[in-house]
């Protein structure tokens, strides 16, 4: 299964860092928060990664194709000919695909410019600019058994983010963004989507949260996947404090690939 990773937006929330790079490639830790989340898919063994990038997307070409340069230790020997030796190479089992999906596209749009890429299959995809603990495997099997266009993983991280109304069997009954309300079932991210759902969505200017999903829960065709452990997004400079203490004191839950 491929997954496919939105990292378009402008971010402006966090305008500190975002002026100067796509807000995915904003690092904690020393790495690019969508690295993370990419070491994250990876651990559940899903290695190969369509990227849908818009805004400085050459900022993300360029830290990939240089990427044992920010991974290993290397010395430039200058009497030899600028000879370069890499010591201890580092690298992944990844192949990964970067596909610039427009300036001012919109979530749904983004999407539906890498059908051609996802080989008419059913595809994880998630935000570039949160982390979570959520158990991926568990994720399929819940899509699997449900057999729905798209399986979503709802969290509960209280305001400023839309709602999601779920029956008992878990059918997600209405989809509303930012909705405001305290204590309600959110957006995670990391859906299981069916190719029938490029079906949805229009053009660039189709927004995946609205009219696609509005229209899918009505449908009844949105399973939910209750997530009940850890997950955060990273909007504000305040965010990426947070997900930076975590990180330096060993409590990152997404971090599974260092235990």
């Amino acid at each position: 299964m491929k997954v496919v990773l939105l990292a378009g937006g402008y971010g402006t929330r966090i305008s500190e860092e975002s002026h100067l790079k796509p807000k995915p490639m904003i690092e904690i830790g020393g790495k690019p928060i969508l690295w993370h989340i990419m070491k994250y898919c990876s651990s559940f063994g899903y290695n190969e990664f369509i990227i849908c990038a818009g805004y400085k997307q050459e900022v993300i070409k360029e830290w990939f194709s240089n990427y044992f340069l920010h991974t290993s230790d290397i010395t430039f020997d200058f009497t030899k000919g600028n000879k370069m030796i890499v010591h201890n190479n580092v690298s992944e089992n990844w192949k990964v695909t970067i596909i610039d999906t427009g300036l001012n596209t919109m979530t749904g749009g983004r999407i539906k410019r890498i059908k051609d890429y996802v080989n008419n299959e059913p595809f994880l995809m998630t935000y570039g600019d949160g982390v979570s603990d959520v158990d991926i495997n568990a994720l399929i099997d819940v899509h699997k058994s449900n057999k729905k266009l798209i399986t979503i993983t709802t969290v509960q991280p209280g305001g400023r983010f839309g709602s999601l109304e779920i029956d008992d069997s878990g059918v997600v009954k209405s989809f509303q963004e930012k909705n405001h309300e305290d204590g309600g079932w959110i957006n995670g991210g990391f859906m299981i989507i069916e190719p029938k759902v490029f079906d949805y969505i229009v053009d660039d200017m189709t927004v995946l949260e609205k009219q696609p999903l509005e229209i899918l829960s009505k449908e009844n065709n949105i399973i939910a996947y209750k997530h009940t452990g850890f997950w955060q997004c990273m909007d504000t400079l305040r965010d990426k404090e947070y997900l930076e203490q975590l990180i330096k004191n060993n409590e990152a839950p997404w971090e599974v690939w260092r235990k």
